[in-house]
């Protein structure tokens, strides 16, 4: 600890191990804000270490919620890889020119999917969160055969009935998410495959698979 700060986060020092300061690797200021949270009536103590040191532009509390919600960007991926894109091939152009063309198509449909979704929670005072991204896709893809159809005097009306159907897809609040630091174990005691072990014991294996079958 070097400087108590305002907010009650403090600056320190990160310095590098022995084999990166022979890679030119050298000590770096950074700003730890420690704070608790209650988890199944249990509180743990969590430690952020941030570059960003201005405790007015970047109040300690502000940091720490933000970080929690850092899991909003998978959720992000995942309505971009499995639910938006839905195809078996991610990207079908072969071209670089084309390639960059189809995924800013994908940036701007997912841009005008969440642009809908935040007027629609704005009309009835909730977070955009609290709103589902597939069930507002469901309601855009029914809408589209009849939204090519409305008049210019039907649009505000029709706009109208578009936001109050997708403000109906609203979910559950999403449980608070953490990633604890522990070290995975390993699911088998026994050496994964190699090379050498390819077409070895043939014989045995189907006599085993057929005595699993039988049984």
């Amino acid at each position: 600890m070097v400087k108590v700060l305002a907010d009650g986060s403090y600056l320190s020092w990160i310095a590098p191990d022995s084999h990166s300061k022979k890679l030119g690797a050298t000590r770096i200021q950074v700003r730890v804000i420690e704070y608790v949270i209650e988890e199944s009536s249990i509180e743990r103590t969590y430690r952020l270490i941030t570059d960003l040191k201005d405790v007015i532009q970047f109040p300690a509390l502000l940091l720490a919620q933000s970080y929690h919600r850092r899991w909003e960007a998978e959720n992000t991926l995942d309505e971009f890889k499995v639910h938006l894109n839905g195809r078996r091939t991610p990207i079908r152009s072969k071209k670089p020119r084309e390639v960059v063309q189809e995924i800013y198509g994908w940036l701007l449909a997912h841009y005008c999917i969440r642009h809908l979704i935040f007027r629609a929670a704005l009309d009835v005072g909730l977070a955009p969160t609290r709103i589902s991204f597939t069930g507002t896709l469901k309601v855009i893809r029914r809408a589209i055969p009849q939204f090519q159809q409305v008049t210019s005097i039907e649009k505000p009306l029709f706009l109208s009935w578009l936001f109050t159907e997708i403000a109906d897809q609203t979910i559950a609040h999403r449980q608070s998410r953490s990633n604890p630091r522990v070290v995975k174990k390993t699911r088998s005691k026994f050496p994964g495959v190699k090379s050498g072990h390819r077409g070895r014991g043939t014989h045995l294996q189907k006599l085993n698979l057929s005595v699993i079958l039988v049984a």
